[in-house]
């Protein structure tokens, strides 16, 4: 049996896959919260490939087959009351350590620069990336996310509320919150409830781990603005966002694009806090339109 690809970052090991010819530029692309890069279907993918763009898809730490930081339990008591009193707050790592799993995949494959998209919390790694590892990217999108600036991006209250209950038990629990969910922030008008049962029983059976959604959820929380950095960002970058997102509002991408100096916003009408299929040709043109326009400009 071949060894599982990983690619480690200190004691972290990450989990990847790499779809497509290695002779064409590569796209990096980096999960939200509690997403595995399964969630990134196959199909999907190939869309990607056959527009010249090989795909790297990769677990972030603490959900899929990447490690878990089991020892380390989610206190989220603990973090507000550290943020209250201007300490550190009790986190198992920060946004920026997992911007620096993205490098340690980079690094396995012996790739000294790749273009990258995230959604979502991915957006706010991508972001990180951009601040703090530039000489590593060759163009940069960030989807569905915003800049950590409590003005901005903020979730509708019925979202809100949801987001932050107490987690589903068992497989069927999962299911049904997984449906629920994307009823309250997806896409409105592309809702499929037994793709997306088939889909959330997939990442139920292959790693559940609510607790490691929590502590990636911890990360977002204490990670601050990153508007002031993102103004330094001189990469080629599209922000796109749906314009019917409840999770993370528009105005977030909108504040995304107004940071990067020369960023170009997208809106997706119709399109919420998901990827349903309705919305992959228009995204994958977007995306690759813009790695290949950033590639031929050198």
């Amino acid at each position: 049996m071949a060894a599982m690809p990983v690619a480690r970052n200190g004691d972290v090991s990450i989990y990847y896959e790499s779809i497509g010819d290695a002779s064409d530029p590569p796209l990096l692309i980096i999960n939200g919260l509690g997403s595995q890069c399964t969630n990134y279907r196959p199909e999907w993918c190939q869309m990607f490939v056959a527009e010249g763009l090989r795909v790297i898809r990769f677990d972030n730490r603490d959900v899929g087959l990447s490690t878990h930081f089991d020892d380390v339990a989610p206190d989220l008591t603990g973090v507000l009351g550290a943020l209250s009193a201007g300490e550190p707050p009790p986190l198992a790592y920060t946004l920026a350590d997992m911007a620096t799993d993205a490098i340690a995949v980079l690094d396995a494959l012996d790739l000294s620069t790749a273009h990258v998209m995230g959604l979502s919390m991915g957006g706010m790694i991508t972001q990180h990336l951009a601040i703090s590892h530039a000489d590593r990217l060759r163009s940069i999108t960030s989807v569905m996310s915003s800049t950590g600036d409590s003005d901005v991006g903020q979730a509708s209250p019925e979202a809100a509320e949801l987001m932050t209950s107490p987690s589903p038990v068992g497989r069927d629990g999962y299911i049904a919150r997984t449906i629920k969910g994307l009823h309250t922030w997806g896409s409105p008008d592309w809702q499929d409830d037994e793709r997306t049962a088939t889909i959330a029983g997939e990442a139920y059976d292959r790693a559940f781990d609510p607790a490691g959604q929590a502590r990636q959820y911890l990360a977002i929380l204490c990670d601050g603005s990153r508007t002031a950095a993102l103004g330094s960002v001189s990469l080629p970058a599209l922000v796109m966002h749906g314009s019917a997102d409840r999770l993370v509002d528009p105005s977030g991408g909108r504040r995304t694009a107004e940071a990067i100096p020369g960023a170009r916003f997208e809106l997706i009408e119709g399109m919420g806090h998901d990827y349903p299929p309705a919305v992959w040709p228009r995204w994958v043109e977007l995306v690759t339109t813009h790695a290949h326009a950033a590639d031929s400009a050198g």
